[in-house]
């Protein structure tokens, strides 16, 4: 499979410019979920910013907000 990087970019909600996987979301997701995170993409901009991307601060901002897709 051929990865889009280039639309990916187009998409990508992450505010981490200097991420060497930006617009590789297969090694993205892999790199975030070893050390027990999820990536920007699966959180509101203004979580994101914080860069708490732990799987305690997802569940809690989908508890108070709803479904997140």
């Amino acid at each position: 499979m051929e990865c889009k990087k280039e639309q990916n970019l187009k998409r990508c909600t992450c505010t981490y410019e200097s991420c060497s996987k930006k617009g590789v979301c297969c090694e993205c997701i892999t790199s975030h979920w070893k050390i027990g995170q999820f990536p920007a993409c699966f959180f509101p901009s203004d979580v994101e910013k914080t860069y708490d991307r732990s799987i305690e601060r997802f569940i809690k901002t989908y508890q108070k907000r709803g479904k997140w897709w």
